[in-house]
């Protein structure tokens, strides 16, 4: 217990520690889509939520893909897409983030989000994205949005969504609330220097419910998140502090553990680490939390005893990337 102990200090301040000569997080790329106003009020909400994702995507030094805030041209944002979707690289660590921004429509089978031209279905989406074998966040901020997860859920992905379901059809501020929480550092709840895409969807999911309790509305969008490929997603409010207490009338396990590894803005220690380290370091985390989830199962000693080396690994992986002045 002693020795657990001491590596978790040495865990807990290896990542405290601000290496010099900081790297790269990885070439991130986010493509932040900007959808049809509908209406001329829109507009520039739309265009503010989607220079909220540039900044942070400058903070993090992630590449930034902007569709549908330019003139209209020959090229539809359809084809446009679907373009720039099959021409990112398919197989690598680096993280690929869809932002959708706008308005969204579901005739009872199919959900759309609106785009200037031809829309585009949840069933486009999924196809186009089957390729993909890397991390890889899909945020739909719009109305009706929520067969998207059904959709689009899969291993290895995180898929946030504004409504439980497509016939939340008014407009939702979720998006809002988002792009102003993923690189806030207010949005840190865990207080490790960065905020996590768990963390902005907590932060935007209270925000939106302070909302409509303060407006004296009924709440006309609840968002979900999954990141464990059952297409379920978990409401924020299962969640205390970054970790799910509620468990499913079915017993199925909860998200959120996947998406609290995703960083847009990450800290120095985070973005010192190599993308093989870093992936290393990802996995023995969720190793960690299936044992911790799973805890009742043992006694105390095998507990530790499975534990310990899992949290010797990672605290060796961090002490490879901290400076060797800090040694």
């Amino acid at each position: 217990m002693r020795t657990l102990l001491t590596l978790l200090t040495l865990l807990t301040g290896a990542a405290a520690t601000e290496p010099e000569n900081a790297l790269s997080p990885g070439s991130q790329t986010v493509i932040v889509v900007v959808g049809a106003a509908g209406a001329p009020e829109y507009a520039p909400q739309f265009a503010r939520w989607a220079n909220l994702w540039k900044q942070a995507c400058a903070k993090g030094d992630a590449e930034f893909v902007g569709i549908g805030l330019d003139p209209n041209g020959g090229t539809s944002d359809r084809a446009r897409l679907q373009e720039i979707l099959a021409k990112q690289p398919q197989q690598t660590a680096a993280p690929l983030w869809l932002v959708l921004i706008g308005h969204g429509t579901f005739d009872g089978q199919v959900a759309r989000f609106n785009l200037r031209g031809p829309d585009v279905s949840a069933n486009d989406l999924a196809e186009w994205l089957k390729p993909m074998d890397r991390p890889l966040a899909v945020i739909n901020t719009a109305s009706a949005s929520g067969p998207f997860m059904k959709e689009l859920s899969a291993p290895g992905r995180i898929v946030v969504t504004a409504t439980k379901s497509g016939f939340e059809h008014n407009y939702a501020r979720f998006g809002q609330y988002l792009a102003e929480a993923i690189a806030q550092p207010q949005a840190d709840l865990d207080k490790d220097g960065q905020t996590s895409l768990l963390e902005a969807y907590l932060t935007a999911s209270h925000a939106v419910a302070a909302f409509y309790t303060a407006a004296g509305r009924l709440a006309t969008e609840h968002a979900l998140l999954d990141d464990n490929s059952d297409a379920l997603g978990t409401p924020a409010d299962w969640f205390r502090g970054i970790r799910p207490v509620r468990k499913a009338s079915d017993d199925a396990s909860l998200d959120g553990y996947r998406a609290h590894q995703f960083h847009l803005v990450p800290s120095p220690t985070e973005a010192a680490m190599p993308p093989e380290l870093r992936a290393k370091r990802d996995q023995l985390e969720l190793q960690i939390i299936e044992l911790r989830d799973a805890r009742s199962q043992y006694s105390q000693a095998d507990y530790f005893s499975k534990l310990e080396p899992l949290v010797r690994e990672i605290a060796a992986i961090y002490e490879q990337v901290r400076p060797s002045g800090n040694r």
